[in-house]
């Protein structure tokens, strides 16, 4: 998250970890941050000390409406300053982002500074990793089975709260 997230003490976000992306991002993170790979349906989500137990309950609900499914990642992307993996499907990640900030307009993806949504795997800053040294690790799978609610500390230092399952509906 590198570059995406404020970092600051009690700032929460909503990801979907990948485990098997862990081995590959490993290699290239500048930072410990705390938790493995990823790819984020919303950052900043609410303040921790919103987030209580009718906030929690209204997540497991909405999550619990999204299948779970199959991610692969083939191809390897920048933004200005990130090298990161696109997960084919993406949709899914959109629509549980649009799912979220529906519920909670004052949380809009990364503050409200961008328009677009883009999910994403971060694998490390630009210049940490050359695309090209990503190619022969692809396609890597996964499945996308839950979200997790992280919040970050005072060291900036992010730590999983809980996981919202997704519907095992999925294929």
């Amino acid at each position: 998250m590198t570059g995406q997230m404020t970092d600051q003490a009690g700032d929460t976000a909503l990801v979907v970890t990948v485990p098997e992306a862990e081995p590959l991002v490993r290699r290239w993170r500048v930072r410990d941050i705390g938790f493995m790979a990823h790819v984020t349906v919303l950052v900043p989500f609410l303040r921790v000390d919103r987030v209580d137990d009718g906030v929690r309950r209204e997540l497991r609900e909405l999550f619990g409406r999204h299948p779970a499914f199959e991610v692969t990642f083939r191809e390897v992307g920048r933004f200005p300053g990130v090298v990161y993996l696109a997960p084919e499907p993406a949709e899914p990640f959109v629509r549980m982002t649009e799912a979220v900030v529906g519920r909670w307009p004052e949380a809009p993806p990364y503050g409200g500074r961008h328009d677009e949504i883009i999910p994403h795997l971060t694998v490390s800053d630009e210049g940490a990793v050359e695309p090209a040294a990503l190619v022969g690790e692809l396609p890597l799978t996964g499945r996308a089975a839950a979200v997790t609610l992280l919040v970050c500390d005072d060291r900036g230092r992010w730590g999983e709260v809980t996981a919202f399952p997704l519907s095992p509906a999925g294929p």
